[in-house]
């Protein structure tokens, strides 16, 4: 008995050892839940996130703007991607997924200081907290990125790179973390699942906020500004779709059922949001326009994102529907009717979708799949909530849009030249252009 005794104890010893050499307890050592199955479909639906805006943005957003702004365009997505992903390590991770502040987290793990092969954050305990960090990373580089859009042809690169930077500090980081982080609107019971208010009314609301403080494209209204290859676009909107199962699926945050009930409900949106879209315009223009299709799906996608972890399948077809007649509604009429130039209709699209898509969560919310009951099952309460949340994200991401806009301009031009402009901003920006 005594030397297996004395092995067991040499053994508990070097257990406590590594564990308090790799800055963990041995509680916590010994507590690691670690998932193969959840591990592997999360390294998915990281890739597949990341996919969405290099180069599935990318595609859409150049897609849809002259040929002369085709490579600024799809500069600004790399740009996000590369700035971003060092921010979020640096400080962007720990502020928004550290600590407990109803406001904002703790920097105890900037620059991932602490980190182990072990470690997991106590919002994805089934992986590993590296790859927690990486997944959300691609939320935050593909919002930053969408804000973009609203200004496409006009926004000097170097304000496009200072104003990024700041959004990403003051807008998406706080709003992460009081949605997801277990900040005050998670405490409130807010449903978010995957980023309506935290990506979609924010970058939509931030993005109408840049088109009025931009001012009109040169030409807008008078001249013609059709997109150059829409087959670009539409490519882009196909890796988009299935980049959201990554999005969507992946919020899951482990290989389960309610991944797949996000996914299905996904799917069915955007092809609903495609469907009613297309449908307006063959009853009011005669002609169902291939753009029109490919921001109905977009629409679907977005507006469905808030909601796909808490509903039915057959309720991501309803959401898919209205988001692809109100959506419409907000790129033609209202567009019009206030005469803002948002370029790539990130308002009409995401934000309207993002703000839909939040309310009616609170709505058609399950008990069963979500853990929430919603307006349907007799929680009306949770409408109010939700409709509070969508408060709070309109007046933040637009307010701290508009005071970050004010200040790159004290150090960057904001607006290209008007015969920079004219010339395109491949050339202007980047010394470069399509032949």
């Amino acid at each position: 008995m005594g030397a297996p005794s004395y092995r067991a104890a040499g053994n508990a010893a070097l257990i406590t050892l590594a564990a308090n050499f790799a800055l963990i307890t041995p509680a916590q050592a010994e507590a690691s839940t670690i998932s193969a199955a959840d591990t592997a479909w999360m390294i998915v639906a990281t890739a597949l996130v990341l996919m969405m805006t290099i180069p599935g943005l990318a595609l859409f957003y150049s897609g849809m703007v002259r040929k002369k702004n085709v490579l600024a365009t799809m500069a600004q997505s790399l740009a996000a991607v590369a700035i971003i992903s060092i921010l979020w390590v640096a400080f962007g991770y720990s502020l928004a997924f550290v600590g407990d502040g109803a406001w904002i987290g703790t920097l105890d793990r900037w620059f991932l200081i602490g980190m182990t092969m072990e470690s997991v954050n106590p919002a994805a305990k089934t992986i590993p907290e590296a790859l927690f960090v990486l997944y959300q990373m691609t939320f935050a580089i593909i919002t930053v990125a969408l804000v973009a859009g609203a200004v496409a042809d006009r926004m000097r690169f170097s304000a496009y790179l200072l104003f990024s930077v700041g959004w990403f500090m003051f807008v998406y980081v706080p709003l992460a973390h009081w949605v997801w982080g277990g900040g005050f609107l998670a405490t409130m019971g807010v449903l978010d699942f995957a980023g309506g208010l935290v990506v979609h009314l924010s970058a939509g609301v931030g993005g109408l906020v840049a088109a009025m403080v931009m001012g009109r494209r040169h030409g807008y209204g008078s001249e013609n500004l059709a997109p150059f290859d829409l087959s670009l676009a539409v490519i882009g909107t196909g890796l988009l779709w299935v980049g959201w199962f990554g999005f969507n699926g992946g919020s899951a945050l482990a290989a389960n059922s309610r991944a797949v009930m996000a996914i299905t409900a996904t799917h069915l949106a955007a092809c609903a949001g495609a469907l009613a879209w297309a449908a307006i315009e063959w009853a009011t223009r005669r002609k169902p326009s291939v753009l029109g299709m490919i921001s109905g799906a977009v629409a679907g996608l977005g507006t469905i994102t808030p909601a796909s972890g808490f509903v039915a399948p057959w309720h991501g077809v309803l959401i898919g529907a209205v988001a692809g007649t109100l959506c419409f509604w907000a790129c033609t009429w209202l567009k019009q009717r206030f005469k803002y130039d948002d370029s790539l209709d990130v308002f009409g699209v995401h934000g309207i979708g993002g703000l839909t898509g939040t309310l009616l969560a609170g709505v058609f919310a399950v008990n069963a799949i979500g853990g929430t009951a919603g307006l349907i099952e007799g929680n009306a309460q949770q409408v109010l909530t939700q409709l509070y949340g969508v408060a709070v994200t309109l007046v933040w991401s637009g307010g701290i849009t508009f005071i970050l806009l004010k200040l790159v301009g004290v150090f960057a031009p904001l607006w290209v030249s008007l015969q920079q402009e004219l010339e395109g901003l491949d050339i202007s920006q980047h010394g470069e252009a399509l032949q």
